[in-house]
């Protein structure tokens, strides 16, 4: 009987790890999707500004689209952790 105890403890803590793996995993491309994001509206919308000469406007737009995108996707993310 102990020894079976035993191996449903093993086997319960290895669930618990690749659980917390996955959500790790999901909270760090939560965190990537943010950046990226960011980072390819501010590259867009500087190279917008660059073409149509409308600088600072289209990179400062770029930029609040792509955080307004990259938050989207953090809190769709983060729903599927919880």
């Amino acid at each position: 009987m102990t020894r079976l105890f035993s191996i449903r403890i093993i086997v319960s803590a290895d669930n618990d790890k690749e659980e917390i793996n996955r959500k790790s995993g999901l909270a760090y491309a939560a965190g990537f999707s943010l950046f990226a994001a960011v980072l390819a509206g501010l590259i867009a919308g500087w190279l917008l500004d660059r073409w149509l000469g409308t600088s600072p406007w289209l990179l400062i737009s770029g930029i609040i689209l792509g955080a307004g995108a990259g938050f989207y996707e953090l809190i769709r993310s983060a729903s599927k952790i919880s």
